[in-house]
């Protein structure tokens, strides 16, 4: 049967040759699929062999193919691929794995805060539509919080330092100012913090598509 591993996160860990320079990878980040294939959350590569050993998921390859334990373990190495040793050999790394036994999709919530307002906006100006680094970009209440105007993903647009200084405690109308699009709340739906701190593999790609990577831990305070 090849290695034989003891049930569990460590035992799958210690499948993995300690000596090798990839052994690093057991540390990286697998995209876990619930049966829908919807991304529900990240996790280790090493507690993924861990999850594909206990057969309660199974690694998903490029053509959308999926395994079981035995016939990853047993599958071709390609120079492309990454791959970690173990007893006898190496092992590919799974990137996608996929649930065999979870239906639930991730909560829809989109955290109200200056990185995703400047997502949401394209980090462009939404009076002038100069499209500029976020260093050179601020945020602006539409209607001024001195004229009862909230902070709220409806009345907050980003804004170049140009165009805020401009408006001041204005309206747009009364500056004469008009907005490129009306702000709106977002229905992205970020499934995981950590998710989108990290490097995405490509693998990813194609799973990622109705998944928005705009997600800050910072939530801004709505009045």
């Amino acid at each position: 049967m090849g290695p034989v591993l003891v049930m569990g996160m460590s035992a799958a860990a210690d499948m993995v040759a300690p000596s090798l320079p990839g052994a690093g990878l057991l540390n990286s980040k697998v995209l876990v699929l619930n049966r829908s294939y919807l991304p529900v959350h990240v996790t280790s590569v090493k507690r993924a062999f861990a999850l594909l050993y206990q057969g309660v998921a199974k690694a998903v390859d490029e053509q959308y193919h999926t395994f079981d334990f035995e016939s990853w373990r047993d599958l071709s190495i390609e120079v492309q691929h990454e791959r970690l040793g173990i007893v006898n050999g190496f092992i590919r790394v799974p990137r996608v794995l996929l649930l065999t036994a979870y239906e639930r999709v991730p909560k829809r919530h989109v955290r109200f805060s200056r990185f995703n307002i400047f997502a949401r906006d394209g980090n462009t100006c939404q009076y002038c539509h100069k499209k500029l680094p976020r260093t050179e970009l601020n945020l602006d209440h539409v209607i001024p919080r001195s004229r009862g105007g909230m902070s709220t993903w409806e009345n907050i647009v980003c804004s170049c330092h140009h165009c805020n200084r401009r408006k001041g405690g204005r309206t747009p109308d009364e500056a004469g100012m008009h907005l490129f699009r009306r702000p709106r709340r977002p229905e992205w739906t970020p499934f995981s913090s950590e998710m989108f701190s990290l490097r995405r593999y490509r693998e990813w790609m194609p799973y990622l598509s109705q998944v928005d990577s705009a997600y800050w831990n910072t939530e801004l305070i709505q009045d």
